[in-house]
């Protein structure tokens, strides 16, 4: 599976694309606040089905040449970097300094993760 390519690259790759589908599925409907909630959970549901179709996929191949713990650490960065573009690109909202030192801080937190210190 993979066309040669290597684990990282497959896990990382499906990783981003089932955020980018996670995040329209949880934040898209923001901007049809007029639409029935009941419309906007099934149409939800049925985008955050392609997060799993890809997600699952994921975290088998990614799993013993990442740890479950890195795995996570990878989805969580790949998710809040997906956002950071969704919401000003999608939404319009602006993104400011805090943010960036935020994210610094939850990537320095990551790679205390895929730090071995022995």
């Amino acid at each position: 599976m993979g066309l040669g390519l290597p684990v990282p690259a497959i896990t990382i790759g499906l990783l981003i694309a089932s955020n980018v589908f996670m995040t329209v599925a949880w934040y898209g409907h923001l901007k049809f606040k007029t639409a029935p909630l009941l419309t906007v959970i099934a149409v939800s549901w049925f985008i955050a089905l392609f997060e799993y179709i890809l997600q699952v996929p994921a975290n088998r191949i990614g799993h013993g040449h990442f740890s479950a713990a890195q795995l996570k650490t990878i989805q969580e960065v790949i998710s809040l970097s997906v956002f950071a573009l969704f919401s000003w690109l999608y939404l319009g909202e602006r993104i400011g300094w805090q943010h960036g030192v935020g994210f610094g801080l939850i990537c320095l937190g990551a790679w205390f993760i895929f730090h071995d210190f022995g």
